[in-house]
């Protein structure tokens, strides 16, 4: 893909499933990457597998101090040019008369306010200057009601429209895209659709659920200048679960 050699790109929640699996596109476009998640070991394991051109900082995603690490770290690289907020987290599941009020608050502070926090440390350090890209990792859950998990789906809708508004204030030097996938197989999807994998698949159009480099391949799209003229649009990538016409 066009305009990725050579450029560094940031990827939080990147020690396993879609994180990593971005991170690993990059790198095979010839990208330099910085990997972030909250445990030291899978994530170093994770740089060693992704090569020379990776490095990697632990720390927990909403911590300004662990965002200023990261961010010196891709400056080592000698550029700062992409950012992938693709942490998340979902410790509520149930109706949303249930859920905490701290737990609510949690979730939109590493889902949202996080994400608003890299790109204004990313920017300060290096897109003002010379532009970029930045992909946020929303979700379906954020485009429909997700009984269940709707607290998480109401921080994946806020993702959504941060990505417009920032697209709007970050341009033209910088585009803003978001992603909005489906169930994937991941760790972090494991309690929507363990032993039940083919029931959950079965209203979506391609009868299966995704994987993570379903959605890799598009984040790096969104990246690369390829999408040069896309800015403030959420694309959804779902095997069709959104269609509806699935039985």
């Amino acid at each position: 893909m066009k305009g990725l050699n050579g450029r560094t790109a940031i990827v939080t929640g990147a020690s396993r499933g879609i994180g990593l699996a971005v991170a690993q596109r990059l790198v095979d476009e010839g990208a330099n990457v910085v990997i972030t998640a909250r445990n030291a070991e899978p994530l170093e394991q994770a740089a060693a597998a992704l090569g020379e051109n990776a490095h990697w900082v632990a720390g927990k995603a909403d911590d300004p101090a662990h965002q200023d690490e990261v961010v010196a770290a891709a400056l080592s690289f000698g550029s700062l040019d992409f950012l992938v907020n693709n942490t998340g987290i979902n410790p509520a599941y149930g109706p949303l008369l249930d859920v905490d009020a701290d737990v609510a608050r949690k979730i939109m502070d590493v889902n949202v306010i996080a994400a608003l926090s890299w790109v204004q440390k990313v920017n300060a350090a290096a897109l003002a200057e010379h532009g970029g890209a930045i992909v946020n990792i929303a979700s379906v859950a954020g485009l429909r009601p997700a009984p269940g998990i709707g607290m998480y789906g109401v921080s994946k809708a806020a993702l959504v429209h941060l990505t417009e508004e920032l697209a709007v204030e970050l341009g033209p030097r910088t585009r803003v895209n978001a992603v909005a996938p489906a169930v994937v197989k991941t760790q972090f999807a494991t309690a929507l659709y363990e032993g039940k994998e083919e029931q959950v698949a079965r209203p979506y159009a391609l009868k299966r659920l995704g994987e993570p480099d379903d959605i890799g391949s598009v984040v790096t799209f969104l990246l690369s200048d390829d999408a040069g003229w896309m800015t403030g649009q959420t694309i959804v990538v779902d095997g069709g679960v959104l269609l509806g016409g699935g039985v």
